[in-house]
């Protein structure tokens, strides 16, 4: 009798252990896990960049905002040349996931246009990172708030980030290391050799501003300034953030319902 309750005990902790192990592999696999910038000024675009995803994803999202004041028990900051409050915490990605599955990172100024699941689908377990490869000089010197906005290789191909949690180029990219990396070893990708950078479809990371209006773009990057700033409230793609906004707000005030009611 003893022996088949420790047969039937250890049968059902292999289950236990099993289903435990397999959940948590379902959850890496199916879970999309959205980082996303914060920054303060901004705080609404962070907003209305979340329900544009939520809007329209067709698998379950969890969002973690890139808040500093969030981070402070794992992380300081001690840069003082970033335009925005997550220029260098979006590299923490991969410590914050414990080097485990996959992850997006897109800076707070954006719109998604498109399933979320359709960028989480493009994973290549090969890369240690995937990005849009954008090759341009900007058209505008200076950009929201009055911040400088300067040309340097591979601008902008850290604002929306696959990231490959568990390859082992990115265990590099722990708090301390990220503390005292430049601005130009990060953003460059300098830890990693180029063939282990992946390319995303450029209608992933539309600069508004920078690029014609393109009604095939699924996500809308306003690199020059968020329309919430009075200076950019009707430039290019605009009214698409605008939309998104009252998407967020219409369920408050009683004059319509959010799109995925």
């Amino acid at each position: 009798m003893h022996g088949e309750r420790h047969i039937i005990s250890a049968s059902i902790s292999l289950n236990c252990l099993y289903r435990g192990k397999y959940a948590a592999f379902i959850q890496r696999a199916y879970m999309i896990n959205v980082y996303i910038g914060f920054d303060g000024r901004e705080a609404i675009a962070y907003h209305v960049c979340a329900q544009s995803i939520l809007s329209r994803a067709t698998q379950p999202v969890r969002f973690t905002p890139l808040a500093l004041n969030s981070l402070k028990n794992i992380y300081s900051e001690f840069h003082d040349d970033g335009s925005n409050a997550f220029i260098y915490s979006r590299f923490l990605v991969p410590y914050m996931q414990h080097y485990k599955g996959w992850a997006i990172f897109i800076d707070g100024d954006m719109i998604c246009l498109n399933d979320i699941a359709e960028l989480w689908e493009m994973r290549d377990d090969s890369k240690a990172v995937m990005v849009v490869k954008h090759d341009y000089k900007t058209k505008h010197p200076l950009k929201y708030l009055g911040n400088k906005n300067q040309d340097y290789p591979r601008k902008n191909w850290s604002s929306v980030m696959l990231i490959n949690c568990e390859h082992p180029a990115n265990k590099i990219l722990t708090p301390k290391y990220i503390e005292n990396a430049t601005g130009a070893m990060l953003h460059r990708f300098s830890w990693l050799k180029d063939d282990e950078i992946g390319e995303l479809p450029i209608e992933w990371n539309w600069l508004a501003k920078e690029f014609d209006k393109n009604d095939q773009a699924k996500l809308i990057h306003y690199t020059i300034g968020t329309p919430c700033f009075k200076d950019y409230q009707t430039d290019d793609h605009s009214d698409l953030w605008w939309c998104e906004y009252y998407q967020s707000i219409l369920p408050l005030t009683g004059h319509g319902e959010a799109s995925y009611t």
